[in-house]
């Protein structure tokens, strides 16, 4: 769910980088008061951006067409602030190196991606309010979670494709095709959320401490 160059309009793609700028200054902000040693984490983030930076580029078939997985969800559940710099930088790296994406696009794309991994995140810490924090409550938590960032960063998805379109398009057909492609993330959601929970699950038995994005 990449945004190639050419289809926004160059004030959109402008707002897009302004809103990176503003989500990696938050980020980085947060990550230097959050943390005693920020750099501790940088190796974690490392080999979370580049799972980011890999399985993001695997199509998955889903008639009529094919979707791939974001992976957002789990790195705002795993990294919690370094989320967003990590999809900057795997973004940059993918238009860069497999012209995934685009390097105008490159700011709403890290946005559309970034924001909802934040707030996923944010969902995941909530489960520490409600008490003890049993294995059933955090599975729900982390699924929740994965799920949370396909569908936010889908409604983004969809909003910019429906406002941009040409005057020259035809928009309904355009707003159909793009309704087509957001009901096929359905199934990336629940793949994403059943992925991430097990992989939260599994890490609380073997890696405990790697579950403590904030």
């Amino acid at each position: 769910m990449h945004i190639a160059d050419g289809f926004l309009p160059a004030p959109v793609s402008l707002l897009g980088y302004g809103m990176t700028g503003g989500g990696l200054w938050f980020s980085l902000r947060k990550i230097k008061k959050t943390y005693d040693d920020p750099q501790e984490h940088i190796p974690k983030a490392s080999l979370l951006t580049a799972a980011f930076f890999v399985g993001s580029l695997i199509n998955i078939p889903v008639p009529p067409s094919s979707v791939h997985l974001l992976l957002n969800g789990m790195l705002g559940v795993l990294l919690g602030y370094y989320a967003f710099p990590a999809i900057v930088v795997g973004l940059f790296f993918q238009a860069v190196m497999f012209q995934h994406g685009g390097m105008s696009t490159l700011g709403v794309n890290a946005a559309m991606l970034g924001f909802p991994a934040l707030l996923s995140g944010y969902l995941f810490k909530l489960r520490l309010s409600l008490g003890e924090d049993t294995r059933g409550r955090l599975g729900l938590f982390a699924f929740a979670a994965g799920a949370l960032a396909v569908a936010l960063s889908t409604l983004i998805f969809f909003g910019l494709i429906v406002m941009t379109i040409p005057a020259n398009f035809d928009a309904n057909l355009e707003r159909s095709a793009t309704l087509i492609l957001v009901v096929s993330q359905i199934p990336v959601m629940l793949i994403e959320g059943a992925f991430t929970s097990m992989l939260v699950l599994f890490l609380r038995q073997v890696k405990p401490n790697l579950i403590e994005g904030f």
